[in-house]
């Protein structure tokens, strides 16, 4: 248990990261559930157009410490692969 001032101060922040972090988490996952699910309905047009909507979010998801830069490229080339092969 935290016992100093300061560290009783970086519990309540780790907390608070952690809250924030968690929503854009789940943020990131609805766009990229949002591209899956075009993808098996067959839709090309809205695969692309919700692949074009989850590439910005991955990448603030980056900026923000939440994934890892070769992580979200991993996922945007593996996803923009499946929304290209749907033809």
């Amino acid at each position: 248990m935290a016992n100093s001032p300061q560290s009783k101060k970086r519990a309540r922040q780790n907390e608070a990261r952690f809250a924030v972090n968690k929503a854009r988490r789940s943020r990131i996952r609805t766009f990229l559930r949002k591209v899956e699910e075009a993808i098996a309905s067959g839709d090309k047009e809205a695969a692309t157009a919700a692949l074009k909507d989850a590439q910005p979010e991955l990448m603030r998801g980056v900026t923000k410490g939440v994934y890892h830069k070769n992580t979200a490229a991993r996922k945007m080339s593996r996803l923009s692969a499946r929304v290209k092969a749907l033809g």
